[in-house]
């Protein structure tokens, strides 16, 4: 018996993955973001604020030990959740298939669904557009209008920049988390399960309320955020880089050198790569002043850049699906 349900837990594992997965992105297409009461991330955000409002007033040793041992505890609850959760739908998935009947088809029903929303959690591809969106809207009204929807997504200042300068923030913005809204959530998803998706969307919130350099907002975060960046780097790491391969593919873009090179002007050891991939493939020159420059050789942006970024940015997720896919039966087989 126990080998049986070993070998049906082998079957039951990639289906039930592979029906999560598509289960989340139709409800992120259907309904976008979860309310704030019950949004798992919100919660996340919670502790993360409660635990950070301690570390950050310690000096940098205490901060940075702390900082680690919070973001560690925080990781290993959120994945111990997500891992529970998913054990117990592949445990009913087994057993019903051993033994069918209503009850146990409901439980399979409703865990699988549990994990599909969960993991829809993990991601934001409709909040991502729709924002990207509503920024050129609001720009085409008026150029106050459009840095005040900016600043809606951005932490830099807004209200010098010029229309330009807005979409290319917005671009960037697009690029930037088209990979950690997106194609990391799922990459780790197919890797390790809900699990992983978990881990890494707690991973990189972290970095985006810790993980800044020097002071924010009167706060010196250096070393209590400083394990929270670097966690988030080496997360982000080869999903970035396969976001922007995806991104000149689905372009087709064969300049995969000269996005190495754009690439490493940002500081960010990932940001740079889907942020490059974008600024070639719409021909226009991303930067932030004294920073960097992607892609110098091109245009400024212009009206028709940024719903053309979103349509490169959809077909990128049309093409990672069928490829989650395959790999969520590669990993399978191989394990």
């Amino acid at each position: 018996m126990t080998m049986l349900l070993a070998h049906l837990h082998s079957y039951a594992a990639p289906a039930c993955q592979a029906l999560a997965l598509l289960l989340a992105l139709w409800i992120d297409r259907r309904w976008g973001e979860p309310p704030v009461a019950v949004h798992p991330v919100v919660w996340i955000g919670h502790y993360l604020k409660i635990c950070g409002s301690f570390t950050v007033r310690c000096a940098p040793g205490p901060a940075f030990l702390l900082g680690a041992v919070a973001w560690c505890l925080g990781a290993l609850l959120v994945g111990a959740l997500a891992w529970a959760l998913q054990a117990l739908a592949l445990w009913q998935v087994a057993q019903f298939i051993l033994q069918p009947d209503l009850n146990r088809a409901l439980a399979v029903v409703v865990l699988v669904a549990l994990m599909a929303w969960l993991l829809k959690a993990m991601l934001s591809w409709r909040m991502l557009i729709d924002e990207v969106g509503a920024v050129e809207a609001a720009l085409l009204q008026s150029l106050p209008a459009g840095r005040e929807r900016l600043s809606w997504l951005v932490s830099r200042e807004t209200a010098q920049l010029s229309e330009s300068e807005v979409r290319e923030s917005t671009i960037e913005t697009l690029a930037e988390n088209l990979n950690d809204s997106v194609v990391a959530p799922i990459f780790w998803f197919v890797l390790l399960g809900l699990p992983g998706a978990a881990i890494y969307r707690f991973a990189n919130t972290a970095d985006a309320m810790w993980g800044y350099r020097g002071f924010y907002k009167g706060q010196n975060w250096e070393w209590a955020g400083k394990w929270a960046a670097r966690a988030d780097d080496a997360l982000s790491w080869l999903p970035a880089r396969l976001t922007a391969g995806l991104l000149m593919a689905v372009t087709r873009q064969g300049q995969f050198g000269a996005l190495r090179r754009e690439a490493a002007r940002t500081p960010s050891p990932n940001s740079g790569w889907p942020m490059a991939a974008m600024a070639m493939a719409l021909g226009v020159t991303l930067g932030k002043p004294g920073v960097y420059t992607l892609n110098a050789a091109g245009r400024a942006p212009q009206a028709g850049d940024v719903p053309l970024a979103q349509k490169y940015a959809s077909k990128l997720v049309f093409a990672l699906v069928p490829c989650a896919l395959i790999a969520i039966v590669l990993v399978a087989w191989m394990m």
